[in-house]
């Protein structure tokens, strides 16, 4: 008995084993021709939406990081990978091209990068921009060195997202700026507390005086010249001295207006109005807007003058006024 049950469950067993290993050929058959027809590959995936296929993840994500999170450009101060991609592992058919390189630009879409410099400014004029703090600092020691510890120099640290708002110099180009610029504030300022201290008529701020020259006549005094007294200011200049006008306005009249000689006159707004007589040249036209500081003539001696000068006339509510209450005081 004992060896009839020993017989069969050797029978058995060899039969079982046969079966696993025809199992096993046959699995190994089947895997044979997947692989033939298919590969394993990883699908990529940013924020649930399929972007392309990659062969090998470690690599992958090596080149990631070198070509984003390790940027060595300079003044970057942060990077914000603001996406993670997301990695599934695929048996596709061998004819599906992996497409990493776009993968990888479709990344560097979703990179937030924050870049840091440092302007040097004075007072409100920013001067320059260098690329540390510790070139920044070299600078205003610099510039106080040559210019005085009294200069106002400050140091701003700036941050922005848009890399062609850092433009920044090198130290020597820098210093370069910065002392022009220094000089270009501080005519500037001089400039602006001068138009800030020259008088105002109904509001209308008179910036310039037309010319610098000798008063030859003043205003109100009676002459042999005229049918009444003097309605304006006379300054004697070189002819050809350019006339510059003494505020924003409109011109209302460039021509030949008789013993006025070649006259400009400009309308300031506010019931203002300047005049300009016996140029040489005149240099703009009737409707045409000027600024303040236009150069709108040139000095000359045409109508009823015994010399080149500039006659000048201010007039409020379409009468005259004496200039020197305003001008040339």
């Amino acid at each position: 008995m004992n060896f009839i049950l020993s017989k069969r469950l050797k029978f058995y067993t060899k039969e079982v084993l046969k079966l696993f290993n025809i199992t096993i050929i046959g699995f190994g058959l089947i895997i044979a021709i997947v692989l033939v027809k298919y590969k394993p590959i990883y699908k990529v995936s940013i924020s649930g939406e399929k972007v392309g296929y990659i062969q090998n993840k470690e690599a992958f994500e090596q080149n990631l990081k070198e070509s984003i999170i390790q940027n060595t450009d300079k003044n970057i101060d942060n990077i914000d990978i603001q996406v993670s991609p997301e990695y599934e592992l695929k048996l596709v058919e061998k004819t599906q091209e992996t497409n990493e390189q776009e993968i990888e630009m479709n990344m560097q879409q979703n990179v937030k990068i924050t870049y840091k410099y440092y302007e040097i400014a004075l007072e409100n004029n920013i001067l320059d921009s260098v690329n540390t703090k510790e070139e920044a600092e070299q600078l205003v020691n610099i510039v106080k060195e040559q210019k005085g510890e009294d200069i106002n120099l400050n140091i701003v640290e700036k941050y922005t997202t848009v890399q062609d708002e850092v433009n920044t110099n090198n130290i020597e180009i820098a210093k370069e700026n910065i002392n022009t610029n220094i000089e270009k504030a501080i005519t500037e300022k001089k400039e602006k507390e001068r138009i800030n201290a020259m008088p105002s008529i109904n509001g209308i701020k008179l910036a310039y005086q037309p010319i610098s020259g000798t008063i030859t006549s003043r205003y109100g005094v009676s002459s042999r010249l005229r049918v009444s007294t003097h309605t304006g200011l006379d300054i004697a200049a070189t002819k050809g001295t350019p006339i510059k006008v003494v505020a924003d306005g409109t011109v209302t009249c460039a021509s030949m207006q008789g013993s006025y000689g070649n006259l400009v006159k400009v309308d300031h707004g506010n019931n203002v109005e300047t005049w300009y007589a016996h140029t040489n040249a005149m240099f703009v036209k009737v409707g045409q807007e000027v600024k303040a500081g236009d150069v709108i003539a040139a000095v000359g001696t045409t109508g009823n003058s015994t010399g080149p000068h500039l006659h000048l006339e201010i007039r409020i509510d379409g009468q005259h006024v004496n200039p020197q209450n305003y001008l040339y005081k």
